[in-house]
This record gives C-alpha cells, sequence and structure tokens, in this order.
C-alpha cells in the first residue's frame, strides 16, 4: 500500500480528467462560436464531426430554430480534437459551450466534478421526451454517482463485424455466425486482393483513446487480458495482453488498410463505403452510413457479433450523449434543443427526410418497434439492438476489474494514459517500433496509475 504521500491531490487527479486541459489551445478556425459564450436566444454546441452529427447540423435551422427561435451556434471537430476543446470548456467551466457531446465515459466523471448540469428535473417536466423510452444500458451509462442523470444519448453503439457478402461469395468464403478472431484473421488473409486494391480488413490505428484503444481494447479483453487487475496492479506487459497487441498489430500490418497508423473512425467508414477492404470491425453505428441510400455498398454488407476469444461476447458499449455544462447561461435554451436532437420527432424526421437507415438508433426502444425503420435497416437493426443490450460494462473480460468499461478503464486518468498508450500503439502499426517496446513504455505509464489506486 502507498502512502498518501505519494499521491496527487484529486484536484490534480481532476484535472488528469480533462486530459489535455493544460495543453495550449487548439489554434485555427472552425465553424461556430467564436471566443464568447451564449446569450440571448442563441446556444452554443459542441460536437463531433461523424456522419449522424453534421446531418443534425444540416437540419437544425429549418426545424429545430424555425419552430423554436433558438438559433443553434455549431463548432465541429475530429474526434480527438473536439474531446480536448471539450475537456479545456467545460473543466474551467467558461460557459463558451452550452451543450457538448459527450460519451458515457466522460458524463458520469464531468458529474462527478460538478461540470455538468443534472437533467432530471428538465425530463420530469417534458412529457413528450419519454425517457423510459430510452433503452436501459443508455440510461444507466449516462447516470452519476447520486443516481441522477446528466446526459441524453444522441446514438448508441457497440460494435460488430462487417464484411462484404459478395466479396465472400465470390471467394468461396464463409463467415461464421459467431467468429473468433482466430478465423476473422485467417478469413482476411484470404479476403486479401479479392478485388485489386482490396485488403481483407479495416482495424483503426489512429493514436487516442477513443480510436485504437477502443477495438484494441475489446481484442485484449477476449483474449484474457486487462489494463488493470482488481488490485490495480497494471498488466500492459502480462502474457496475455501482449498476445491480443501483437495480434491486432500484426492483422493490420499484414492484411490491413493502407496508412492504418492513421486511420480512424473515419478513415475506415470511407474504406469500407469506397470498397477498399473486405472487412471492418468497429461501431454498431456505422451500419446507417453504409446501408444509405447513396451508399456504394448498401446492400453488400453482412453484419455478425464482435468477434472473440475466450469471453461468449466482447461487443463495447458507447454513446455520444448531449452534457449541458453547468456554466451554460442559457440551459433552459439548451434543454430544448437536447430534448428535440435526441427526441422521437427527430428521428420521424431523419427518417423522412433523409432514409431510415440514417436514423441515429441504438438508444430508443421506439425505434426498434418501428416499421419503417425495422424495413430500411433490416440488414443490421436486430445485431445491434442484440450488441448494445448484451454489452457488460462491468464485467468484459475473464477476470473481476477495478472500474467500469469495456473499451476504456472508468476513471479520470485514462484519457491521458490511453492517449499516451495509443501513440506507442500507433508507433508499432506504423513499423517504427516493437510491439514489446510499446508496451514496455506503456506498462511505465499505467504503473504511475497504479500508484495512486492501490490499496483503496
Amino acid at each position: 500500500m502507498r502512502t498518501q504521500s505519494r499521491r496527487r491531490p484529486r484536484a490534480m487527479l481532476a484535472a488528469a480528467a480533462a486530459g489535455t486541459l493544460l495543453a495550449p489551445l487548439l489554434s485555427g478556425c472552425w465553424t461556430g462560436a467564436g471566443g464568447t459564450g451564449s446569450g440571448g436566444n442563441s446556444i452554443n454546441v459542441l460536437m463531433v464531426n461523424n456522419p449522424q452529427m453534421t446531418e443534425l447540423q444540416k437540419l437544425t435551422a429549418a426545424h429545430f430554430t424555425k419552430e423554436t427561435g433558438i438559433e443553434v451556434n455549431f463548432t465541429v471537430l475530429p474526434e480527438n480534437d473536439v474531446r480536448d476543446k471539450i475537456s479545456q470548456d467545460f473543466a474551467n467551466q467558461a460557459g463558451q459551450y452550452d451543450v457538448a457531446t459527450l460519451s458515457n465515459y466522460e458524463i458520469p466523471i464531468y458529474a462527478r466534478n460538478g461540470w455538468l448540469r443534472e437533467m432530471d428535473s428538465y425530463v420530469a417536466g417534458d412529457d413528450a421526451y419519454d425517457e423510459q423510452d430510452i433503452l436501459k444500458p443508455m440510461r444507466q451509462s449516462l447516470t452519476g454517482d447520486d443516481g441522477k442523470l446528466y446526459g441524453q444519448p444522441f446514438y448508441g453503439e457497440s460494435s460488430f463485424l462487417m464484411y462484404r457478402k459478395d466479396v465472400f461469395e465470390e471467394k468461396g468464403l464463409t463467415m461464421p455466425d459467431r467468429p473468433t478472431w482466430t478465423q476473422v484473421a485467417d478469413l482476411a488473409a484470404r479476403a486479401d486482393g479479392a478485388e485489386s486494391g482490396m485488403k481483407g480488413i479495416c482495424l483503426r490505428g489512429l493514436p487516442g483513446w477513443g480510436e485504437v484503444m477502443a477495438p484494441l481494447t475489446t481484442v485484449v479483453n477476449t483474449f484474457g487480458g486487462t489494463w488493470f487487475d482488481k488490485d490495480w496492479k497494471a498488466r500492459l506487459d502480462s502474457p496475455e495482453f501482449e498476445r491480443a497487441t501483437r495480434f491486432y498489430v500484426d492483422l493490420v500490418r499484414e492484411h490491413g488498410e493502407s496508412g492504418a497508423a492513421q486511420s480512424g473512425f473515419a478513415e475506415c467508414l470511407n474504406n469500407m463505403t469506397q470498397g477498399k477492404v473486405a472487412m471492418w470491425y468497429d461501431a454498431t453505428s456505422a451500419a446507417g452510413s453504409l446501408e444509405s441510400a447513396n451508399s456504394p455498398v448498401k446492400g453488400r454488407i453482412g453484419y455478425v457479433p464482435a468477434p472473440v476469444e475466450e469471453t461468449e461476447s466482447s461487443g463495447w458499449l458507447y454513446t455520444w450523449a448531449w452534457g449541458i455544462q453547468d456554466a451554460s447561461r442559457n440551459p433552459d435554451k439548451a434543454w430544448k434543443f437536447v430534448s428535440w436532437a435526441s427526441g422521437k420527432g427527430y428521428e420521424e424526421l431523419v427518417g423522412e427526410e433523409v432514409g431510415w437507415s440514417d436514423v441515429p438508433a441504438g438508444k430508443r426502444a421506439s425505434t426498434y418497434a418501428n416499421a419503417a425503420y425495422r424495413e430500411e435497416a433490416a440488414a443490421f437493426q436486430d445485431m445491434t439492438k442484440d450488441a448494445i443490450e448484451g454489452a457488460r460494462p462491468t464485467d468484459p473480460g475473464v477476470q473481476p476489474r477495478p472500474a467500469p468499461g469495456i473499451q476504456f478503464v472508468g476513471i479520470p486518468e485514462f484519457t491521458d494514459l490511453g492517449t499516451k498508450v495509443s501513440q506507442e500503439i500507433s508507433a508499432a502499426i506504423a513499423g517504427r517500433q516493437s510491439v514489446e517496446s510499446a508496451l514496455r513504455k506503456s506498462q511505465k505509464l499505467a504503473e504511475e496509475i497504479s500508484e495512486e489506486y492501490e490499496g483503496r
């Protein structure tokens, strides 16, 4: 047990939770709020640049603003950049942004730090929102230690394996109903080069705790590894963690996409859409884009559960959700936006104007009972719902965990730790160092966290 004198004060740990809170502010220009907070009849929204979010941006003025008179100023950034900027603004309670896209990793931590407005009072006064329609795993993941809601999901997701049915048929390949990673590696080798320029599989390699570390950690879990054991001992140098990481790195280097070390969700989505890869393991939310009306691969993709090795399941649980900053100058107007953007009416709007496969699903039971959605999203909707409901955030591996989380460790320090480790893993994917070297450095980083938690 470490003495208290060796532990950093909790205030400093809260700063660590912000990830790059003390890093220089992002430079350059972006769409949106500028340098001042909201006021009057407008709100500022900071969000990730995923396809469903950018569609929301297009629909807001003609629908939400027209109906409510509330102007919405959007700032839209890539995932790693938006996480940095949100952490800076919310940790400082600067109030520049009223609403931001946060995940089920950040929301419990931000709520604990007093950075978010609780939403129970808003839900209670908004009968049309129908909170009980939100899938239970989503509600639970956005609840604070005090039992109050601090976020509302825009969409929910787990993870699964996507593959080109037509390519597999042409090559005489059969995808198992519940594949193992060993089977996937064999299929990737056999599908590699099936079409001109096509690689066997796409896996994230881009640095970022929410980029390469998300899928890789699910592989670690099902290979029998863990970041920390139940006593907070760092285990990144364990045989299981090393075997999983070596498997992932070798697979993407041998049969993965070009430029894998710089490929995240967006790049893999583009590779799959453009026919550059035969398989892709990633978020279930990707299916909506792959099956959209203008997708070149619509109707050609098959979906199976996340591959496993030593566990029965391995899919993650994740949501991009809306959080309202406690320092918001317009919290009531911010809730109206959240209620609209996560409500049943918005899903109807997207279904009618864009297409039902593009609906930000994975959060409402009513979505999966909607006949129009079920028909349009028939290829993936049951698989998505089953994956979300079957996710095990408190028991994702083969041994007890000291903190919840499937593709992350639910502690404030993980943003910084996960990002630093991801840089080492990405360097291994790029061929700049060995897996052994990457994990040796990563273990030392994790041991620093162990010192803070051992004996608690």
